[in-house]
């Protein structure tokens, strides 16, 4: 089965069965998640999984009554870092001498500069930077979820403050960026499950400079 192939066959489910994921096929997608590039290879984001039923139905309120919620599998809620801090630049270099056997201190040019340029952005270009490297996961794991025959819903309608603080999220340094709701589609009654999918055409959408 193609990239192509499994990208056709998935859409953003409107309404799931509740049937259950087995968990390796979501530890699968978590996988794909971590091993996703991001700027600078500094991961400045976590995905919090989420089973407990009751926290879902806490949840749903949140996401504005959406069905989705309580009635997916699993939830993984991207939440990126608040801001950028000289130990959260350190730690990926930190660790990549350790595991690559580098000398140390071998990137603090690097890491001097970067640590740099962020000191000149405020805290909410911070969360900014960091949001957009939690989209890349977010992306990597729909993509790993089709792959995996597994229904989703990206979802961004929902109370970012009212998630942060129902999760202790501030405690950790992260901010709730989106939710994607994993479970398996119920074909009888989601009205998008029959509908052919709708893209712009390659001619419209891509734009050649030869």
């Amino acid at each position: 089965m193609s990239l192509l192939q499994d990208l056709s066959w998935r859409y953003a489910t409107k309404k799931m069965n509740g049937e259950k994921v087995a968990q390796e096929k979501v530890d699968y997608i978590l996988e794909a998640v971590r091993l996703a590039p991001t700027s600078s290879g500094l991961q400045p984001f976590k995905v919090i999984q989420i089973t407990d039923e009751e926290l879902k139905a806490k949840i749903q309120p949140i996401a504005y009554g959406q069905s989705q919620i309580v009635d997916a599998s699993h939830l993984l809620v991207f939440a990126a870092y608040d801001e950028y801090t000289k130990e959260r630049i350190d730690a990926p270099f930190a660790q990549q001498e350790v595991e690559r056997g580098l000398p140390k201190g071998y990137a603090d040019d690097y890491k001097n500069q970067l640590w740099t340029s962020f000191t000149q952005r405020t805290r909410e270009q911070h969360f900014e930077h960091a949001a957009r490297q939690a989209y890349i996961g977010f992306g990597v794991a729909i993509a790993a979820a089709a792959e995996q025959r597994i229904d989703a819903t990206p979802m961004e309608g929902f109370v970012n403050a009212q998630l942060d603080e129902l999760l202790g999220l501030d405690k950790l340094g992260l901010k709730s960026v989106t939710i994607l709701a994993l479970g398996y589609r119920d074909q009888e009654n989601d009205w998008l499950a029959n509908l052919k999918k709708v893209r712009f055409n390659t001619e419209d959408f891509i734009i050649n400079r030869n």
